[in-house]
């Protein structure tokens, strides 16, 4: 079954799909980022899918063409001071909830990636629904790509980091970065306390 496909099966009950994923739970630094989406019935997105699984080209590219071809769609984040507050899996919950607000456009059903749903009506978690769901895929792609600008703005801000290169996450640069330098202002401190 295609990522269109399961939409579909899905549309026979819920016709309108909102498709909801998150970007940015992971790093040790930076905002977590979500997006929502919906997307006409009839639209096929060749190669969308998994964000993690595209090239950083690919996802640009499907960037564009899912924000020109979405009949609503909304990227909202949740700073690293509500992740520090709520801890991470609160803060991409209140990203997510933030972006299906954002929509212009009611829906029947959100489908959120993975098993958590955030306190939003209507919400059902799919496991690896960013490779299942088209609509899933899309909100993953929106997300990511948003979050990766988002680190590029930051590594020009902060650039003895490097987070251009790892998107702040903890690679064995940015560990070395922080040793360097110290944490910066947009380093989850939490997430750095497990350091050696």
């Amino acid at each position: 079954m295609t990522l269109y496909e399961f939409d579909n099966g899905i549309r026979l009950s819920y016709p309108v799909i909102a498709g909801l994923d998150e970007a940015g739970r992971g790093p040790l630094a930076g905002d977590v980022y979500a997006a929502a989406v919906i997307l006409p019935p009839d639209l096929i997105i060749e190669g969308v899918n998994d964000s993690k699984k595209l090239t950083e080209k690919k996802r640009e590219a499907l960037f564009d063409v899912i924000t020109a071809q979405a009949e609503s769609y909304c990227i909202a984040s949740a700073t690293v001071d509500e992740i520090e507050n709520l801890n991470i899996l609160g803060a991409a919950m209140l990203a997510m909830k933030r972006a299906a607000e954002g929509l212009g456009k009611s829906y029947d059903i959100a489908l959120i990636d993975g098993n958590k749903t955030p306190d939003i009506p209507n919400a059902r978690a799919v496991i690896k629904g960013d490779a299942l769901s088209q609509s899933v895929a899309a909100a993953s792609v929106l997300a990511k790509v948003a979050r990766d600008r988002y680190m590029k703005e930051l590594d020009r801000k902060y650039p003895e980091y490097q987070f251009s290169k790892h998107k702040g996450y903890g690679t064995a640069l940015h560990y070395e970065m922080i040793r360097k330098y110290g944490p910066s202002p947009v380093h989850r401190m939490s997430f750095l306390k497990k350091m050696h």
